[in-house]
């Protein structure tokens, strides 16, 4: 029994799991529904793909678009601004210091669960720190964290 699948079978597939994104809000299923739409555009193109290059294809482009997503178009829309946030909600937070400041760059800390959406954060300290050392949050300066030495 051979198995035929025409384009409209991967449009419509392709629709079913972008639609089921919004049952299952994880944003990965679009990129699979997405590449289910591009086989359909291969097979609207070129109707006589065999089945094995159709499930190969949607696998690709499904990959692709999700490794795109992952790590071009995600990284870039972490919202980092302090709109809305009290300083009372982070104020007091106790990370550690990965990077030391220098004169012509600043430290990096790191927290153990992520404050406002970033796990790492360059900061300003009033005091000497060294690698390794404690420190909390006291105060926010745009995208940098104003902190004192535990």
């Amino acid at each position: 029994m051979e198995v035929t699948l025409l384009y409209w079978h991967w449009l419509v597939f392709g629709m079913l799991l972008m639609a089921a994104e919004m049952f299952i809000p994880s944003f990965t299923i679009f990129w699979f529904g997405l590449g289910g739409i591009v086989v359909a555009g291969l097979l609207g193109i070129n109707p006589d793909i065999a089945v094995s290059w159709q499930l190969f294809s949607w696998a690709v482009a499904s990959s692709v678009f999700a490794l795109l997503w992952f790590k071009l178009l995600r990284p870039k829309m972490t919202d980092r601004t302090k709109a809305g946030i009290a300083r009372e909600a982070v104020a007091g937070e106790v990370g550690q210091v990965i990077k030391v400041p220098t004169e012509h760059s600043r430290g990096v800390v790191r927290f153990t669960t992520p404050v406002l959406g970033d796990d790492e954060w360059e900061f300003i300290c009033s005091t000497d720190v060294v690698l390794g050392d404690r420190v909390f949050i006291t105060e926010l300066s745009g995208n940098t964290l104003l902190v004192g030495k535990r």
